[in-house]
Order: structure tokens, then sequence, then C-alpha cells
């Protein structure tokens, strides 16, 4: 029992941190302790702690030992607890009805490209948060910074998502899928950075602009239009590439032509992203505002790079709810099935 008390409650009070914004440094600590400790052999865990030589293994400080300690002895460890009982508020007030019809996420990242965590943690975190589906987006290949999936590397994940799904359907159950996803580059062009017969095997895709935000509007309304137009494009991805606040620094909003843009996406039925990261905020509440005078469809995401921030939606949901923005209009709040046949129907 240590050995899953200790190493769970490592990474629970990882999560409560990074649902909190804490340093990732901090952050850090605790899950590199508990994939330290996780990596032991049968049996080694119990003997050192036993013996008190927890902080031998490297990654494991007095800290995170203690919290093992603790786990072993019995009880809830009081850093844990602490977290346990801030973390029963929500994120942000408003949205509670909309968080309470969100049925999953439509993206995320794992460490396959510049998420923080492997895949299976950021499954738990998602049932953990309630969620009946999640969508695994990690980045296209012409994002080297974000270490994206080259074809060959997207579809060596797409065998894992499988067996993490196989695994769940015989473990517990309970009716969660991990959907397969990408958030691939909207290119200069227009086109998505992803070959056709990877994108034919994806249940959604995420398309965003991630390389010169400062174009001109003409240039960057063709850019995005394009790639709203592609039949393999479901969800328009932080279409304004903000930043407002956070240690990566301010950034404008692209310049684009908000009507056209918008219609394209009714058109063509592509959900508008409403991103939930505190940083992005992104669309402003305007924009927000012009796409559901557009009549376009959207999707309450939190571009989650840890578990912890797939409680992020909190503040996705408060805007939407702030915006008028009806939860018949929001295409996570559908059933796994409406949301595939969705998906699915312009390709």
């Amino acid at each position: 029992m240590a050995f899953v008390d200790g190493i769970a409650a490592l990474s629970e009070i990882a999560y409560w941190l990074e649902r909190e914004r804490a340093e990732t440094r901090r952050v850090q600590a605790y899950r590199k302790a508990s994939w330290a400790l996780g990596g032991l052999p049968d049996g080694e865990l119990d003997e050192r702690i036993a013996a008190g030589s927890l902080t031998d293994v490297p990654m494991v400080g007095p800290k995170t030992a203690a919290v093992v300690m603790e786990a072993a002895a019995g009880g809830v460890p009081p850093r844990l607890a602490e977290l346990r009982e801030r973390g029963q508020a929500p994120l942000a007030v408003g949205g509670e009805e909309l968080r309470e019809a969100v049925r999953g996420d439509l993206h995320s990242h794992s460490d396959w490209s510049d998420g923080g965590s492997p895949i299976g943690e950021m499954v738990d975190a998602a049932r953990t948060v309630g969620h009946d589906y999640l969508v695994l987006t990690d980045h296209s290949p012409r994002l080297t910074v974000a270490n994206g999936l080259s074809a060959e590397r997207l579809a060596e994940q797409l065998v894992v998502i499988a067996d993490i799904n196989k695994a769940m359907a015989t473990d517990d159950g309970r009716d969660f899928t991990l959907l397969r996803g990408i958030e691939v580059d909207i290119l200069e062009d227009g086109k998505l950075d992803q070959s056709r017969e990877m994108l034919k095997q994806l249940d959604v895709v995420v398309a965003s602009v991630h390389s010169k935000l400062r174009a001109d509007s003409d240039t960057m309304t063709h850019r995005m239009v394009g790639g709203v137009a592609n039949p393999f494009t479901n969800v328009l991805g932080h279409c304004t590439g903000r930043l407002v606040e956070g240690a990566r620094g301010l950034r404008p909003e692209s310049k684009f032509d908000a009507d056209v843009v918008f219609a394209a996406c009714a058109q063509f039925g592509v959900a508008v992203e409403i991103n939930s990261r505190p940083e992005r905020r992104d669309p402003p509440s305007r924009l927000i505002r012009l796409a559901l005078e557009a009549g376009c469809l959207f999707s309450i995401d939190t571009d989650a790079h840890a578990p912890g921030q797939l409680a992020f939606q909190d503040y996705g949901c408060a805007r939407a709810a702030a915006n008028g923005v009806p939860a018949d209009r929001i295409v996570n709040t559908w059933p796994r099935e409406r949301l595939l046949e969705w998906s699915k129907a312009k390709r």
C-alpha cells in the first residue's frame, strides 16, 4: 500500500499545485519524485521507507520524502490535505452551469510534444475532473520548439492511445475515451502541417497559427481562412495568439478580418476555441460576441500542458457565460457520439 499511496500523494500534490498555477520548479519537485519512486524495483520502496533512506533516491528531497512517509503511516499528508481543502473552491465565479454541462476537453498536450506529463497522467486528471473524453492534441512537426510530432511519431502515439483505451475498458468499465487528435499549425499558405493520411486517422483536429503572428491583416486573414476551410479542421485554436500575462511576457493580438474568419468558421462548421488558459483568454470578449453573432460553434478548451491545468476550464466557462454563449453552441457539451459525428461530417 505504501507504494501506491505515497506515489499517488506526490502526484496529487503536483496536480493541485498546477491547478493553482504554482511555479513550475515546485510542481516538478513532486512530479519528478513520483516518477523516480515509481521506477524503483518491486519492494524497494517499502525497504527504503523502513530504512528512512528515501532521499538517497535521485530527485527525492526531504519534503517529498516526508509526504511518502506520512502516506505510509496511513494518514493523509498535511500538505495534501491543505491543497485538497483549497481546491474545493472553483477557479472562477460564473459559468457553473456550463461547467456542469461540459463533457470533455478538445485541446491538451503531453510530454510527447511540449507538455510536462505522460499521456496516462493526463488521462487520470481528465477522469478526476469528471470528463467523459479528452482529445490529445500534441503539436505538429514544423513547431520544432515544441517537439512537434512527425507523421511517424504521431502514428506511434495512435497505437499508445488505442492501448490506453483498451486497458481502461478492461480495467474498470468506466465510460471514458481518449480521443485521437492534434494541434496542427496553419502554415503561411493556409495548409495544415500534417499529412492527409494521418489527419484522416484523427478524431478531432485543432488548427492554430503559431508563427509570424505580426503579419498584416490581409495576409493573416487569408492564412486563417485557408486553415478553416480545410476539410480536416474542426476547431480554430487561440485565434488572436495574444498573451495578456505570465512568464512568457505580453503579446498583442494578431490582426485579421474577424468578420471574414468567423463567417468561414460558420460556413465550414469549425468551432471557435475559447481558450481557458489565464495568460491567453483568447479570443477577447468582443470577438466571442462577434463569433456568436456570426453563428459560430464554440469549444471551451484548456490547452493544458499539465494534468492540473485541465481544471482551467472554469475560467473558459466563466468567460463564455459572461458573453452569452449558450451550451448548445459549445461542441464539448455534446456526448462523444455526437461530437464525433460532427467532427467527421465534412471529411
